[in-house]
């Protein structure tokens, strides 16, 4: 293996790789079960080294486009992206046998637009499962429309909810820096998220505007997700907090059809179940 310096987890993230395991081995078996589709794809926008170590144990853990390379029966193609260049020469050193992975290092916006989804053609019977989990907002909307609009495509998407409070979404709005207005508008399409994070009331003598909450905000996002980008089903995201009980993000599952929907539900389900989630 390199030496490189490979991402610490924490439990919530081996959780959301565990559903999203889940989910891919369902879909495979699906889509491998209807003979009229022609190829299905695994696409991780954010693959990584494909490996990393779990903040609990210090073990290894596998990355999701690992998980994803073992799912049976097999996806007809795999696109895992690493922007990284270590990284994405660990991963290709991990796929190096598997003549239906590709490995691409690069901006996943441009990659995912211009080489990737264009594979995918719902005319032609391919369909896609793509996972878009950045470690902040570092993702265009344009990806995540282009993926609806396709009818084709299914999502997993990270919602950094902890990176807009971070860097965007201040009590003062007025003192944010432009570039992190211009992240957040290329992330949310449009300056719509302004109507979504904050709220105008009448104070003791003028107008407050004061921050709308972390669920408000991934519920404006799941009804762009349904009535812009045009996914049929979008289930109401899964909050992924820390161990202090704080929301780090919200994962979203963004599907046409509802099949996908009630498997999505069905798996989370069951971690709801063991107090996990």
């Amino acid at each position: 293996m390199r030496k490189i310096r490979l991402d610490e987890i924490g439990y919530w993230s081996e959780i959301k790789m565990d559903i999203i395991k889940k989910y891919a081995a369902a879909y495979s078996l699906i889509m491998n079960r209807q003979s009229f589709i022609n190829s299905h794809h695994y696409i991780d926008g954010f693959a990584g080294a494909g490996v990393h170590i779990s903040k609990n144990t210090k073990e290894f853990v596998p990355g999701s486009p690992t998980n994803a390379l073992e799912v049976n029966p097999p996806f007809s193609r795999y696109h895992l992206i690493g922007l990284n260049g270590d990284k994405a020469e660990l991963l290709k050193d991990i796929c190096r046998d598997n003549a239906k992975v590709d490995v691409y290092q690069g901006d996943c916006n441009r990659l995912l637009l211009d080489k990737i989804f264009p594979l995918v053609r719902y005319e032609n019977y391919d369909r896609a499962l793509c996972l878009l989990d950045p470690y902040g907002i570092h993702l265009n909307w344009e990806v995540m429309y282009a993926a609806g609009r396709s009818k084709a495509i299914e999502i997993f998407l990270n919602f950094s909810v902890m990176d807009m409070n971070m860097n965007v979404l201040r009590h003062n709005p007025e003192k944010v820096d432009q570039k992190q207005i211009e992240r957040m508008n290329a992330f949310w399409g449009d300056e719509s998220w302004r109507a979504a994070a904050y709220h105008e009331q009448q104070g003791l003598f003028d107008v407050v505007r004061e921050k709308t909450s972390n669920r408000a905000l991934a519920e404006a996002f799941r009804n762009r997700l349904r009535t812009v980008a045009g996914f049929g089903y979008v289930p109401e995201p899964l909050p992924m907090r820390n161990e202090n009980g704080a929301t780090l993000y919200y994962l979203f599952f963004a599907s046409p059809k509802k099949t996908g929907h009630d498997i999505v539900e069905d798996i989370i389900a069951k971690y709801k179940d063991r107090g996990l989630v």
